[in-house]
């Protein structure tokens, strides 16, 4: 059925001269101040007679700067709207933004085929691992594990790729000297260990690592000291090291690597004092302590060899301990002087000291020569 007749003369439809023609749904552009008539928009063939097109003007010139935008799918204009002109333009995307997701397609027999690759490489990494731990554990440690059987069978196949027993200790050691070094280059002179009240001590154990030595040797007792800056050799008496230092006291914790602690009261002389009074020669980096009368469990002659680096000598914490609870050491406790550094671990802080020297290099340390670290800080 078609649409019914207009009566209207077609030509009423026209726009005027001089004024625009407005295309069908187009909007009006912001800012010209014009506005849309009310009411719905015309339907589609409105004004033309059946089965002939509509009459059509050319629209008149519009002035420069001022034509409309081009109609856009839904009737509106294409392109950002006049205020959006002076906007800042879009950033540029972060280096380190997160790049937009891709997908990528493999053929299924190349995604089998890194499949069992994976899985091998996993494996292969997984004995790998089992068999270097397996070549770094304590052999008293191997032998609780793995019946003797499984434990050779082990050990011979760790040789056969090169992972012998003189290898294992080199790398230990390698790994426990980098260990020292970086300890060594934290360490801060001017951070103190907690101190506590008398109320707080608590009793000390004995812990030498050997017997204990007979009270023979304290009547001749003398600390020998060489490497001074003046050359000599010193030999003294508490009563030497008292009068050329001032005493101190400090109530601290000493802590064993056995897994103890105890908390004492402490007398004796800063070693930095002791430093001031008896200076090194130039150059000399460590001093060398010594106890001569240390036994071992057998009760044989144990010589018990510390190294000290001098930066820990001069920490206000570290003294040459003559006191303990008030009284003069007894034998149990190093008497008649000892090394108390509690920054250090127990084993770190010498009994019975009889020999103390000045050096440039490293000097021995009992327990670094058995396989424990030789800065053995806290």
């Amino acid at each position: 059925m078609g649409a019914p007749e207009d009566p209207r003369d077609p030509r009423e439809d026209a726009p005027a001269p001089g004024e625009r023609a407005e295309s069908e749904g187009s909007a009006v552009p912001p800012g010209s101040g014009a506005q849309a008539a009310p009411g719905p928009a015309p339907e589609a063939g409105a004004g033309a007679a059946p089965g002939r097109p509509a009459a059509s003007e050319p629209p008149a010139e519009e002035p420069p700067g001022d034509k409309p935008a081009p109609p856009g799918p839904e009737g509106g204009t294409h392109g950002p709207p006049a205020a959006a002109e002076s906007e800042p333009p879009a950033k540029r995307a972060s280096r380190i933004a997160e790049p937009p997701e891709s997908l990528e397609t493999f053929p299924r027999r190349a995604l089998a085929a890194r499949t069992r690759r994976d899985f091998l490489l996993f494996a292969a990494g997984t004995v790998l691992t089992a068999l270097g731990a397996w070549w770094l554990l304590p052999d008293r440690t191997r032998s609780r594990l793995l019946p003797q059987a499984g434990h050779d069978a082990l050990d011979t196949l760790a040789a056969r790729v090169g992972l012998t027993r003189d290898r294992r200790e080199a790398v230990l050691d390698h790994a426990l000297t980098f260990d020292d070094d970086v300890a060594e280059a934290l360490y801060s002179r001017d951070r103190r260990v907690r101190t506590y009240r008398r109320s707080d001590v608590t009793p000390l154990r004995n812990n030498y690592n050997g017997r204990t030595p007979g009270p023979g040797y304290l009547p001749g007792w003398r600390l020998r000291v060489s490497g001074l800056a003046s050359g000599a050799v010193e030999s003294l008496s508490v009563d030497d090291l008292l009068v050329k230092c001032p005493f101190h006291e400090q109530v601290t914790r000493l802590v064993c690597v056995e897994g103890w602690s105890a908390i004492a009261w402490w007398g004796g002389i800063r070693f930095a004092d002791f430093l001031d009074a008896f200076p090194p020669a130039p150059g000399t980096r460590w001093a060398a302590l010594r106890s001569s009368v240390n036994l071992d469990p057998r009760g044989r002659p144990d010589p018990y060899d510390v190294s000290l680096d001098l930066g820990t000598a001069h920490h206000p914490q570290v003294l040459l301990a003559t006191h303990l609870g008030g009284r003069p050491l007894t034998v149990q406790h190093g008497a008649p002087l000892r090394l108390l550094a509690p920054m250090k671990l127990g084993l770190k802080n010498i009994k019975a000291l009889t020999d103390l020297e000045y050096t440039t290099t490293e000097p021995r340390d009992y327990w670094a020569e058995r396989g424990y670290s030789k800065y053995d800080g806290l």
